[in-house]
This record gives C-alpha cells, sequence and structure tokens, in this order.
C-alpha cells in the first residue's frame, strides 16, 4: 500500500513538473547512521531503486531535514528514475550528531561522507551533487577538493561565499541572514509551537530589526537559538580570517566536472551565480546556466518543473551516458517581456547607453546645463526607508510595485519619457552619481525600475554601498545583472535613497561598531547634476535581442 501510495505521489508530481513519469519503484532506508572523523554520527535517507541497472549515484546534503519538500524533489523524484539517493543532514540538524555552525563543517563531512559512500555495496562507482541555497552551498564545499568519483553537479541558487553573501554590499544584509536564523533555531521545534511562530514571523522579524542596540534585539528574537549570529555582525571584513571556512572560493579553481547553475534575476545569490560562471567558463570548465524570473523562494515552486528537467537532462547526459535529443546552448535567460533566449555566452555584447539625471526628476540623453541645481534628501536612521520588493530571501521578495517608494521625501525619483522603441539591457547597469553628504557614514541604494503606460512602477534591477569617509565625491554604484526589454511606450526609472531597511542594517551615521550601535545621526544627500558634475545612468543595452554568435547587434543607440 506505502509503494502504491508513493507511486501515485510520484505520478502526479511529474505531471505538476510536467516531466516524463517515473519508470521504477524504490525503497527507503531511513536512519542511516554515517561516521565523521571526529566520531559523529550524520543521519541519512538512502533512496533505493528496484532497477536491475542503476542510473547513477545522488548526494544531497543540507540542513533542513530529510522530508517534505526536500524528500520528494531532490530524492523521490531521481530514486523514480533509476538513480540511488542519500539524503543526508547535516551536522546539527534533524539527528545528526555534532553542532550545528553553519558553513563551518561542511568540506570535512561531505569529504567523510564520500569516504563512507565508496564502502556501500550499492554504490554505483560514480556520483553526481544537486540541490538548492545553503545545498548548493555544501556542493561547493565538497568541490573545494573534489573527490575523484563525484561526476557532475547542479547548483541551484547555491552560494561559495558566505562573506559576499552577507557583507558585500559593505553593509550587513539583515533581514536574510537574522530572519533565516531564526528559521533554523526553530525549525525543530514541535510542531503546534512552529506554527505559532511561522503565524508572526514576520512582526516578530520586523520588530528586531528596528529596535537598537542590533546585537541584543536579535537576541531576543533568537532566544538561545543560533548561538552563532552575532559572530556574523562582529567580523565585517572581507580578509578577516573568521570567513576562511565559510568561503568555498578554492572550489572554483578545482572543480573540472560538468557543473549546471540554476539561478533567478531576482535570487539573493545571483551575482554569486554568475561569479560561478564566468570562472568555471574562463577555465574551461563544462558549465552550463540558466537564468529565470524568479526570487530564492519561487525555486522550488515556480522554477521547480524546469529546475527538475534540466536536472535529469544534466545528469542523463553526464552520469548515465544518456544523448541529449538536442544539446544546450551554455546559458539560457529569461528575458522580462520577451521569454527565454538561449545565448553562447553571458554577458553577451551590447551597445551602450547614457542617460543623464536632471535636476527636474528627469532623465534624459542629453547633460542639463552646467548651472543645474543638484537634487538634496534627507535620510533619517530613525524613519529609514523601507525595502520593497529585490533579491530577498523573504516572501515579499522579487518584481513589486514600488510606486510608493518613488513618493516618499528621502528618496530621489528620476523618471524618462516613454520610450520611442524597444530597449533591451543585457548585464549590469551602473549609476555614476556625483555626490556628497553631510557626515562622512553613510549609505547610498540605487535602483533601476520600469514605469509602464499606467504610471505604475515596478523594480528591475538595485545597487547598494556603505560609503567610506569622507562621503563626498563621484562613486560608482553597479547593480544587479539583468536580462530586461523595456516595451516601447514605457519609462525608465531611477530611484536614489539612503537606505533599503532591513534588507540591510541601517546606517546610524555614527559609525559604531554595528551590534552595538544606538545613537542615530540623520544625514543630508546631494546629488550633483550641473557646475558641480554630472550624475548618469549606463546601460549595457541595444534596439534588439543580441545575436546568436555573441555579437553586438548593429542597432544599439538608445531609442
Amino acid at each position: 500500500m506505502r509503494s502504491s501510495l508513493r507511486q501515485f505521489v510520484d505520478r502526479g508530481v511529474s505531471r505538476f513538473l510536467r516531466i516524463a513519469p517515473p519508470t521504477n519503484d524504490y525503497a527507503v532506508h531511513r536512519g542511516v547512521g554515517i561516521p565523521m572523523r571526529d566520531g559523529a554520527v550524520l543521519r541519512a535517507t538512502h533512496y533505493a531503486p528496484t532497477v536491475d541497472t542503476p542510473s547513477g549515484t545522488i548526494l544531497v546534503r543540507g540542513p533542513y531535514g530529510r522530508s517534505f519538500p526536500f524528500s520528494l524533489v531532490y530524492a523521490q523524484l531521481y530514486a523514480a528514475r533509476g538513480y540511488h539517493v542519500l539524503l543526508q543532514s547535516v551536522r546539527g540538524t534533524f539527528g545528526s550528531g555534532g553542532d550545528f555552525v553553519p558553513m563551518v563543517h561542511e568540506a570535512d563531512d561531505a569529504a567523510d561522507t564520500v569516504v563512507w559512500l565508496r564502502r556501500q555495496p550499492w554504490f554505483t562507482g560514480k556520483f553526481a551533487t544537486i540541490g538548492l541555497s545553503y545545498l548548493g552551498f555544501t556542493q561547493w564545499a565538497l568541490l573545494s577538493d573534489p573527490p575523484p568519483e563525484l561526476a557532475a553537479a547542479v547548483i541551484t541558487v547555491g552560494p561559495h561565499d558566505f562573506h559576499a553573501s552577507s557583507w558585500g554590499t559593505g553593509s550587513f544584509s539583515l533581514s536574510d541572514f537574522l530572519g533565516w536564523s531564526d528559521m533554523v533555531a526553530h525549525q525543530e521545534d514541535a510542531i503546534p509551537r512552529r506554527l505559532a511562530l511561522q503565524s508572526r514571523a514576520a512582526r516578530r522579524l520586523e520588530r528586531a530589526t528596528l529596535d537598537l542596540p542590533l546585537g541584543s534585539a536579535g537576541r531576543d528574537l533568537l532566544g538561545t537559538g543560533s548561538p552563532w549570529y552575532e559572530s556574523w555582525i562582529e567580523h565585517p571584513g572581507a580578509d578577516d580570517p573568521f570567513w576562511e571556512t565559510m568561503r568555498m572560493t578554492s572550489a572554483l579553481d578545482r572543480c573540472d566536472l560538468p557543473v549546471l547553475l540554476i539561478s533567478g534575476w531576482q535570487d539573493v545569490f545571483l551575482e554569486q551565480t554568475l561569479v560561478q560562471f564566468r570562472h568555471l567558463r574562463d577555465r574551461g570548465v563544462d558549465v552550463a546556466m540558466t537564468v529565470g524570473p524568479w526570487a530564492h523562494s519561487d525555486m522550488i515552486t515556480k522554477a521547480g518543473g524546469i529546475a527538475a528537467e534540466q536536472t535529469l537532462s544534466w545528469l542523463g547526459t553526464r552520469l548515465s551516458g544518456v544523448r541529449p535529443a538536442a544539446p544546450r546552448s551554455p546559458v539560457r535567460v529569461y528575458v522580462a517581456h520577451y521569454g527565454w533566449l538561449d545565448l553562447p555566452d553571458w554577458p553577451p555584447a551590447t551597445g551602450q547607453g547614457v542617460l543623464y539625471l536632471q535636476p527636474s526628476g528627469g532623465l534624459a540623453a542629453a547633460a542639463p546645463p552646467a548651472q543645474a541645481a543638484p537634487s538634496t534628501f534627507r535620510y533619517d536612521p530613525a524613519d529609514p526607508t523601507p525595502t520593497v520588493g529585490g533579491r530577498l530571501l523573504a516572501q515579499k521578495s522579487g518584481y513589486q510595485d514600488d510606486s510608493a517608494l518613488a513618493e516618499r521625501a528621502d528618496v530621489l525619483s528620476f523618471t524618462s519619457g516613454p520610450l520611442d522603441a524597444d530597449l533591451y539591457v543585457f548585464g549590469n547597469p551602473v549609476v555614476e552619481l556625483t555626490h556628497e553628504s553631510d557626515i562622512d557614514h553613510v549609505d547610498v541604494f540605487v535602483r533601476v525600475s520600469e514605469v509602464d503606460r499606467r504610471g505604475r512602477s515596478r523594480n528591475v534591477s538595485d545597487g547598494y554601498r556603505r560609503l567610506s569617509a569622507p562621503a563626498r565625491g563621484p562613486i560608482r554604484v553597479e547593480l544587479d545583472a539583468i536580462a530586461h526589454r523595456f516595451p516601447a511606450g514605457t519609462r525608465v526609472r531611477v530611484l536614489i535613497a539612503g537606505g533599503s531597511h532591513p534588507r540591510y542594517a541601517r546606517n546610524l551615521g555614527t559609525g559604531e561598531p554595528l551590534l552595538t550601535g544606538q545613537r542615530m545621526v540623520p544625514s543630508l544627500h546631494t546629488v550633483h547634476h550641473g557646475a558641480g558634475g554630472v550624475s548618469t545612468l549606463i546601460l549595457p543595452a541595444s534596439a534588439g535581442l543580441p545575436s546568436s554568435d555573441g555579437g553586438a547587434d548593429p542597432t544599439s543607440d538608445l531609442p
């Protein structure tokens, strides 16, 4: 009966994901113990296909348990197609021994797991790794010293450098990693308590991000859970040895096996996925990348079918030796207002368009007059400019209506006239500001949005920088990479603010340590347009799609 129910579910999932139906049944062996070098025993579930010739072996390592949804999307789906799957809970989670300290033990524990795997009578001799987010980091940890049996990897929204994830802009990614720490602290609570906490999680997190000092406010939220949280805030420097065990950049140099990367334009780890692709591609590694119109929270739901289909194809070719019906392109991206596009590389060659920020709130191809007055805004950390959409872990992430943000007194808004032709942007927009502030400790948040024919504004690409003293002079802010068609008749908008809270920990204006600072000082920001300098939006833009051979479209001027 259990097998029949499982087969019914597997067929239903296949129809929902629009992938080929299962090919076989499988057995499930729970509570498998895997010894580590220090004596800790990690727990796993082994999914064994009932076939004469298995397709291969898949290793999945993560901290979120071995039940739904991970058992379904990363174990059952593949076991039902001939793969042995080992779904393991990392150290200190869901029955695995030792203490969970995020990222720190993953390289050693992954290596020890492979040692155990080699000795199993059912092991097929080669294996692949799959998984998203933290399950992607565990793959990079293994790839920092890849074993010879590792034949392929599919890494979905998986970071390799946790410092870059948490401190890459110079400001701590507060809501993402305090919220994640809170989730991890309570994920193994009894169901009634866990559901009660989840129902008010957003309110609890909002209160914790607004209270000061930040350290004690976070601890009040976490209780005794996630004891490592404060250490992340205490070490902002990229060159601090503290981050070495949480940074797997060596994997990008040591990996020589086929890697498929899957991400979303609004995913919190997009930037790292693009770095991974570029580094592996430049080294000649067999690497491919798919980027869709997704946020982090979409990767199992909205992206699930595409991810499953591409993963099965990648593993079938690289692990099982199945010839694909047609070779895929190295890059497959979703272009907003167009659809999917195959490219030979990323970023493609484009033209360049420059739009000048105007003193009247306009955005135009002509520079403002030399005597143009500057624009100013006041940022108050006691009433921080709020986060609206963007690359977050939270549910209210991704593309959102940000019309109200443009109306705030602490936000500068610059909007072009209606475009007279389609405008295609591929790559990273850049905003160059001639900027100054009346205090030294400030942040700058920059956004490009699209304003439709009805006047509704929606975010497209963000950039953020914490400025070093003195906060005066030209600054360059590189925004998130995009593949975006601005249709004719829409308008391009640039927003500038002094923060985006709680996505980033607000700058209190005093230079005090983030963990203990409490005093707040408002700041006056000035953006110049004339004699003091000009401010511009630079777009990697063309009037048409990139050509399939990687060359630039000949019509590359801004419409």
